[in-house]
């Protein structure tokens, strides 16, 4: 592999000021993340990589990988001059999640003892203690800074790309909420939430893929929300629209406190996401679907 040969001086403006002053496996693993950066298969091999360098964690890979391989059906981390193009925004959100597990691999490895951001410090933790918990907290530590540094590239997007990426935070808090506070997610079902949430599961990453609602292409350019709810499977409207939207305000509070990232309710407004969806358009989280079965099942998990 000779992605080492890629050095931070190589990286766009934004990614190398971010490296000035930082630590060197910081900036190697910078550097092996961006040697890949135009290269979709090369991006899941390093991330499988990752995992499969230690029995312990080989197993929590299941949700991530199952994740990478929908974005790269769809298309999303294509290179730029590919045709079609990839999404800035996807790839953007997939490298810091890429960079932050392998700089913590590397701190761990040449016991680097210099300070990590919060992310890889996380990612470091996991690498220690491999567990559910412990990979949620990195895992999505990862996910939601990147949403908060790339929001800018969310608004280059279609709409119906824009209101995914809502979709998409909102199944991933619900998801780690199944196992951080059950009672909140599940209700009087608490008990199972643990087990729908643990990563070696492999429904949690058919679960987080959209692949039941979002078609496996980008971009999006001849299709709006509403086009796409109307054919997302039953079982899945129920939940998300029964289940998930109905507690969206505490599912944010619960990810601001327990990641420490207090911009997590600046996302959401009037119960409703906001990252990349107007705020004012509330029509696409209102469902009439099914509404006395999403009622009764609101009620059981209430």
């Amino acid at each position: 592999m000779t992605t080492t040969r890629t050095t931070v001086d190589d990286l766009p403006g934004h990614h190398r000021r971010a490296m000035t002053g930082a630590s060197p496996t910081a900036r190697t693993a910078a550097g092996i993340v961006a040697a890949v950066r135009d290269d979709p298969a090369a991006r899941l091999a390093l991330a499988t990589r990752f995992y499969d360098s230690n029995r312990a964690i080989r197993p929590y890979r299941r949700a991530e990988l199952a994740f990478m391989r929908w974005q790269i059906r769809r298309g999303v981390l294509n290179p730029p001059e590919a045709a079609p193009g990839g999404s800035p925004w996807w790839r953007a959100v997939n490298e810091s999640l890429l960079r932050d597990a392998l700089e913590a691999q590397y701190r761990l490895r040449e016991e680097d003892l210099s300070t990590p951001s919060v992310e890889v410090g996380r990612w470091m933790t996991f690498l220690r203690n491999p567990a559910p918990r412990t990979w949620y907290r990195a895992h999505n530590s990862s996910i939601v800074a990147g949403y908060l540094a790339h929001r800018d590239l969310a608004d280059r997007e279609l709409p119906v790309e824009r209101f995914f990426m809502d979709v998409t935070l909102l199944r991933i808090l619900y998801t780690d909420c199944l196992l951080s506070d059950p009672g909140l997610a599940l209700g009087r079902f608490a008990a199972a939430g643990p087990w729908l949430a643990d990563p070696r599961n492999p429904a949690t990453g058919a679960f987080l893929s959209l692949r039941t609602i979002l078609p496996a292409r980008y971009p999006l350019d001849d299709i709006e929300p509403a086009d796409v709810l109307k054919a997302e499977n039953y079982l899945g409207h129920l939940v998300d629209y029964g289940v998930i939207l109905p507690r969206a305000r505490s599912l944010y509070e619960h990810a601001a406190h327990d990641l420490d990232q207090p911009a997590l309710l600046d996302l959401i407004h009037d119960g409703h996401p906001a990252y990349a969806w107007p705020p004012q358009d509330k029509n696409v989280w209102v469902s009439h679907r099914s509404r006395r079965t999403r009622q009764t099942l609101e009620r059981l998990v209430h």
